[in-house]
């Protein structure tokens, strides 16, 4: 086969790798993100919510406004689950 072509052949599907994988990872990243954004109240003031870190481990994000809150726990290897809604005890 002629050099030329095959170097102009690995360079044409180098572009489409970077291409694609830039692609599918934007496709991923917008799929992440709409998984629980009807889950997650609005408010107007974003200061309504606070990050509380009660540990190394756990983590709590707190809405003053609400009283909604969201748990999540980081695991000892560095991996952390998703956040999870949080129950108020009825008063």
């Amino acid at each position: 086969m002629n050099k030329n072509f095959v170097s102009l052949a690995l360079v044409f599907f180098g572009i489409c790798f970077v291409f694609g994988s830039f692609y599918i990872s934007e496709a991923l990243t917008k799929i992440s993100y709409n998984l629980q954004s009807d889950t997650i109240s609005y408010t107007e003031n974003p200061n309504d919510w606070e990050l509380i870190v009660v540990n190394e481990r756990d983590l709590i994000l707190f809405n003053s406004e609400n009283g909604q809150y969201w748990i999540k726990d980081i695991e000892k290897n560095g991996a952390s689950i998703d956040w999870e809604k949080g129950i108020l005890p009825e008063f």
